[in-house]
Order: structure tokens, then sequence, then C-alpha cells
């Protein structure tokens, strides 16, 4: 009866060890992640910060870079003539008026020079300022035209303008696309991105048709008899 007794006391000891170890284990689990919550910060995370920093090549040297667009991207081949009574006007533009001086006494137009070479039209131009106290001013046109439209001839290039008074005289120029207009009749096309880029004056740059006038062969006297 006592050996009965000692050997369920044993067994009720083995199992309250195996319980005890059990609920011990249950205790040192982590709970699973919350999928809603953020994870708890780790010892291991963010890293350290290395002792030493990755070291780098040496870069290119930036002296003679070419461009990475491809040659010739911008470069007009033909002229997109929509108009030809327009280019037939145009033809014969030949002089520039600078409206920042043309009304000043004794101011003179420049010449302008458009040339047609196969299917593309350029133009080329300069005046000299010869007005009282505006002597060593001048503008310059220089491009190649891209299209010409009833009332437009649109160019790609460049206008400078060169004023004593402005930017102690380095010249200030607008460039890229630009647009010459004309209005009903007139025989003026005149610049639309006309104004100083410097002092912001509206220049006032103008082509001008000035179409020579045909002369007439005179007839022929009858000899007297």
């Amino acid at each position: 009866m006592n050996k009965l007794l000692s050997s369920i006391a044993l067994l009720g000891t083995l199992t309250l060890g195996t319980v005890t170890l059990a609920v011990s284990g249950l205790a040192q689990t982590p709970p699973p992640a919350n999928p809603g919550q953020p994870q708890p910060p780790s010892s291991y995370y963010p890293a350290p910060p290395p002792l030493q920093a990755p070291s780098t090549q040496q870069g290119a040297p930036v002296t003679a870079l070419g461009s990475p667009l491809p040659s010739g991207e911008y470069k007009v081949e033909r002229t997109d003539v929509t108009s030809e009574a327009e280019a037939q006007l145009f033809a014969d533009a030949r002089k520039i008026v600078w409206g920042r001086y043309a009304k000043i006494k004794g101011a003179k137009p420049g010449e302008v020079i458009v040339t047609r070479q196969g299917n593309v039209w350029t133009v080329k131009g300069r005046i000299d300022s010869v007005a009282p106290g505006t002597e060593g001013d001048w503008a310059t046109i220089d491009g190649v035209v891209e299209r010409i439209a009833p009332n437009l001839v649109q160019l790609k290039g460049e206008v400078a303008f060169r004023v004593a008074k402005v930017e102690k005289g380095v010249p200030c120029k607008v460039g890229g696309t630009l647009h010459f207009r004309r209005s009903g009749k007139s025989n003026v096309w005149r610049l639309a991105e006309g104004d100083n880029p410097c002092d912001g004056a509206r220049e006032g740059f103008d082509l001008v048709l000035d179409k020579p006038v045909e002369k007439k062969p005179t007839p022929a006297q009858p000899k007297r008899g």
C-alpha cells in the first residue's frame, strides 16, 4: 500500500513539473507579429556606420565634352514655303531699320542680304548707327529661314544689339526661333522677340522691303533726215 502511494506521489510530481515547464516555455515564446503594428526596433537595425567611407575613383575631366544630342539635330535642311507671294516679297528685303535710333536726325538704315541656296533661305545683315552720340552702336542678324507663311518669316538664328550705355557695351543677344511679322500691305517685317534682354527696351528691329526700281529702256529717237 505504501509503495502504491509513493508511485502516485512520484507521478504527480513529474506531471506537475511537465506542466510547469510547458507554462514556462509558453511564457518565453514571443507573441506572433501583428501585421498592423510596426516592427519593434532591433539592436542590429539600422546597422552602425562603417568605420571608413567607401573609396571612389577620380572623375573624368570636364574639358572637351561633346553634346549628347545627335549632330545636326537642329539644322534646317529645307525652308518650308507655304506662301509664294510672301516669299517673293521677302526676297527683296534689303534694309534694316533700328527703332532705337530711327527717329534721331542723321540715322541711316543698314543692309540685309536674303539669299536662297537651293532649298534653304538665309538672312544676314548689319546696321551701324551713325546718328550723333550713338556712333559705335550696332545691330546684326544671322540666321536660316525655317518657314515663310502669309505675313510671317520664321528663322532660326540670332539678333545682337550693341549699345554703349547698356551692359558697358557688351552685345545683348536674342537667339533661337525668331519670328518676323508683317501687317497688311506693309513692306516691313518686325522682329516679335525684339525686346533687349539686357535692359528690356523695345528695339524695333525691322527688315524692310526695298525692291529696286526697274528702269525702262528709253526708246530710240528717230534720226532726222
